[in-house]
């Protein structure tokens, strides 16, 4: 079990830019770089959305190829593995895993997330904005009617519909959801046997779906497809299936009619009131585990502790409740309960961020909550664990800075960009095709995301023109009214500063950075860079303070929150003792 390795990679989300669909000749556009035909999104969806759609398909394959340098067995996908289970995708996953797992031994264990399933089952559906011929949008569709807009004909085809559990499970049965010959114990909630009596044809007989499912409400009835497993010996993962598939009002009494349900996004604050079951199992699971003197660590798709530093009131209050994502953000109650069930340590995704999350009982039971970042969104990467001893873990973030091929698909976007050009419709920052590595590019996605997006869409105006009007210069200045100028020099001097260089950034660089240190957490202090981070720190130590009524109230409370993404547990590398629910920082060469 000492220096086992196991790999970490949530929100895949792939889509198969190489997609060849079974039930038409439909090919996709071609690529004058390459001569092949490519099935992608436009750009302008690619920097609407808080994932890439496209590029992450190459970024996957190369953290596939990072792990088998480094010799790595086993490789957990958190949930969002596909971009909304659709056949062309899933068919595209199965692919790349049979690959890597028949050519290089590595164990692939998966786990739900919201894109994959969007609804509990067999949902028709499609998307408007595949790239099309001339740098048009193509809408593709499972069925006829489901799309009424303009432009090119929309494409028909059974592979873009949304898969089910049953489907999604058929196609994928070899990756963890089921028991293989090759683990040495597999179970699932509803199993009937012991560790001590368990056969593999035991774990057969239960696996079946129709054995696994739970009451969402009196009349509707939804698969469940957590389970626990042993891949080597000493070492238990407990894959929980977080999505909960709320009946929506007025649902009718057949289970399967997709129609019945929510989508699964909000995660364990749903698990609380309507999967029980899990919080239960979760417990016993806790208990067999130190009976056996087995390793036990969770994953799933959803975070179990806060994520935002301890900010998400602050949040709320300056943003409201139900913007930037503050919906996902779990309830304290969450991690008390896992915690107190004796659950020591869960990786999640969902977010798109890294982050490590501490949560303390009053029982003295510590939970640590590992943010595993997208693959498909800044700051790209995934986790490795190294298991050291039965209670030092060793976790290591591996940022995908280069990605081969990554630029691939930039020809066809720059027939996109001309087309929306051309038609005087609004155009994305073409600088993004000039990026020369991933890390660039995800960079350039956020950024664009954040003007494109965020800031329209989560900012309260008020706030959003006072910041973008500023510079570094102007808001020291708002913010330090009344107090000495001779002090303040002083204090910018003790930092190698001056008031010329806060000159040198915006207000929308501020915002900016702010979304790059929420998401990034430690892996963004490179990209703002040790001096914006000198200048960000003293502004935002006077911002905090402000008096003034208003608009600064909420400039002062963003300034507090932006303080806090400052002072989290380390994220980058570290060391957790799970003995203790200690964590120390491993500081690099």
């Amino acid at each position: 079990m000492a220096k086992t390795r196991i790999a970490f990679m949530a929100d895949v989300h792939l889509h198969d830019v190489h997609a060849i669909f079974s039930d038409i000749d439909y090919k996709g556009v071609k690529n004058p770089s390459t001569d092949k035909y490519n099935t992608i999104r436009t750009m302008d969806a690619q920097l609407h959305s808080t994932r890439l759609f496209n590029e992450n398909y190459y970024a996957f394959l190369e953290a596939l190829e990072d792990v088998v340098k480094r010799g790595i067995k086993i490789v957990a996908l958190p949930g969002d593995f596909t971009d909304d289970g659709q056949p062309i995708n899933v068919r595209g996953l199965r692919k790349i895993l049979d690959r890597y797992s028949k050519g290089h031994d590595i164990t692939f264990l998966t786990i739900t997330g919201n894109h994959d399933p969007v609804r509990p089952f067999d949902i028709e559906a499609g998307k408007s904005d595949f790239l099309g011929e001339g740098g048009q949008s193509q809408a593709i569709y499972s069925k006829e009617g489901l799309y009424n807009g303009k432009g090119l004909k929309p494409i028909i085809t059974e592979d873009i519909k949304e898969w089910g559990y049953d489907s999604i499970l058929n196609e994928l049965s070899d990756y963890g959801f089921f028991p293989n010959k090759k683990f040495i114990y597999w179970e699932t909630p509803y199993s009937d046997y012991k560790y001590d009596d368990y056969t593999f044809d035991k774990a057969v007989k239960s696996s079946a779906l129709s054995l696994r499912q739970y009451n969402v409400s009196e009349r509707l009835k939804v698969p469940d497809v957590s389970y626990l497993v042993e891949p080597i010996e000493g070492i238990w993962l407990l894959a929980l299936d977080g999505n909960t598939y709320v009946p929506v009002k007025g649902a009718d009494t057949v289970s399967s009619n997709p129609k019945n349900y929510k989508g699964a996004s909000i995660g364990y604050n749903n698990v609380l009131t309507h999967k029980k079951h899990l919080m239960q199992w979760t417990s016993r699971v806790v208990k067999e585990a130190e009976k056996k003197g087995k390793l036990l660590m969770a994953f799933s798709h959803y975070p179990m502790v806060e994520f935002n530093d301890g900010s998400s009131d602050l949040k709320k209050s300056v943003f409201g409740s139900n913007k930037i994502q503050l919906h996902r953000v779990p309830k304290v109650s969450v991690a008390q309960i896992f915690a107190d069930a004796g659950l020591k340590l869960h990786i999640g995704g969902h977010m798109h961020i890294n982050d490590t999350g501490v949560h303390n009982t009053e029982k003295g039971n510590v939970l640590v909550n590992i943010q595993s970042p997208s693959l498909a969104a800044y700051p790209a990467g995934y986790k490795i664990l190294t298991i050291e001893s039965d209670d030092i873990i060793e976790v290591e973030t591996v940022q995908l800075n280069t990605v081969s091929r990554f630029n691939e698909l930039f020809s066809l976007y720059e027939l996109e960009y001309s087309y929306l050009e051309n038609n005087h419709k609004d155009v994305w920052n073409k600088e993004i095709l000039e990026t020369k590595n991933y890390q660039e590019y995800v960079n350039w996605h956020l950024k664009e995301l954040v003007r494109l997006r965020f800031l329209p869409e989560d900012w309260p105006e008020s706030l959003r023109e006072l910041i973008l009007k500023e510079n570094g210069k102007s808001l020291l200045k708002k913010a330090t009214q009344g107090i000495s100028n001779a002090l303040i020099i002083k204090e910018l001097e003790s930092n190698d500063l001056g008031i010329k260089d806060f000159e040198e950034w915006n207000g929308y660089d501020f915002i900016f950075d702010f979304y790059r240190l929420q998401n990034g957490d430690h892996l963004s202090l490179k990209d703002i860079g040790d001096k914006r981070i000198k200048q960000y720190k003293i502004l935002l130590n006077y911002l905090a303070k402000i008096e003034n009524s208003g608009v600064n109230d909420a400039l002062r409370e963003f300034a507090q929150i932006f303080q806090k993404h400052f002072s989290g547990v380390p994220s980058d590398h570290f060391k957790i003792d799970l003995k203790n629910g200690l964590i120390t920082a491993i500081k690099k060469d």
